[in-house]
């Protein structure tokens, strides 16, 4: 997760990030299709890696995300945003885009289910669709801090969190999600795969310095309150005000020292029951439902 695309001259404020563009692509001008699975589209040794967290099976070019799944790649297919090289689907797939008038933006790629099978893991449901396509635009941080509710991630690597995280955000109307340039999971495949088509409505942001990013955030006029399992009241009882940023830490370690002490406020989530902590991505729909019934839904 070391070598990132070098960024482009117009978004310098914008770290990249495998799976992610750091800038959006004019109309029109999307990268030539190349299916890079054939002899032709292959690249030199130096342009192929072995796959970061939350890629599928095999190798694949840094700038490209891998989407399957019904939900990921339809969602994708809707997003007037996501640029696509390939689509692979098998006859039931293909009848059901149609059944359900789901635009197609390549020519569809029939194939049997075996094919897609030979792409993926062994548990990776597909249900009979798996496009190539290039990665979405990712926003500066002052963009991301014109929203009301944003969400922040210190360091959370695991693919199946994230992309649980984002489907929960994309629900909960979160304008951006920020994160680290580093120390966070690529947005394809399984990540994608478990965020159900939410990439394609929760934009992320990556920084270089994520304590930084939230100084500069509260300069914005943001409210920025960590998770904490010893924060000082719960956060149904912590006021909030839109805008707000929470922050979530990594699952085990919590919140690194410098992001504790960078926050405003520091709140808990109290809970009834005999267990009384909760998976991260758990956490992240309780904290972000709570936070969006109290500053409300802004037009």
């Amino acid at each position: 997760m070391n070598d990132r695309p070098r960024q482009p001259p117009d978004r310098p404020n914008a770290p990249s990030k495998p799976g992610f563009d750091s800038g959006a692509r004019a109309a029109g001008k999307a990268r030539p299709a190349k299916n890079w699975h054939d002899k032709g589209g292959k690249r030199g040794p130096d342009s192929r890696r072995e796959r970061p967290a939350g890629r599928p099976f095999g190798e694949w070019p840094e700038d490209v995300a891998i989407l399957y799944g019904w939900h990921s790649v339809t969602e994708a297919l809707r997003n007037p945003q996501r640029r696509f090289r390939r689509l692979m689907a098998t006859e039931n797939a293909l009848k059901r885009l149609q059944d359900e008038s789901v635009p197609l933006k390549v020519e569809p790629q029939l194939v049997r289910p075996g094919e897609i099978d030979r792409l993926l893991e062994s548990d990776a449901v597909h249900q009979g669709l798996f496009a190539e396509c290039d990665p979405l635009p990712s926003l500066t941080l002052e963009e991301a801090a014109e929203n009301d509710l944003v969400l922040v991630l210190d360091q959370i690597t695991d693919p199946h969190n994230v992309g649980a995280i984002v489907r929960s955000a994309a629900a909960l109307k979160v304008g951006a999600i920020i994160t680290t340039a580093r120390h966070s999971p690529a947005a394809t495949g399984v990540l994608a795969k478990s965020a159900s088509g939410g990439l394609e409505h929760v934009p992320f942001c990556f920084v270089g310095n994520l304590a930084r990013a939230l100084d500069d955030l509260k300069k914005r006029g943001a409210q920025v309150v960590g998770l904490d399992s010893e924060g000082p009241a719960d956060l149904v009882d912590t006021p909030l005000r839109a805008p707000v940023a929470l922050v979530l830490g990594a699952e085990g370690k919590g919140l690194r020292q410098l992001t504790r002490q960078t926050c405003d406020t520091l709140a808990r989530i109290d809970l009834p029951g005999a267990i009384v902590s909760l998976n991260v991505s758990n956490a992240a729909v309780l904290a972000l439902h709570i936070a969006r019934r109290a500053i409300g839904v802004r037009n």
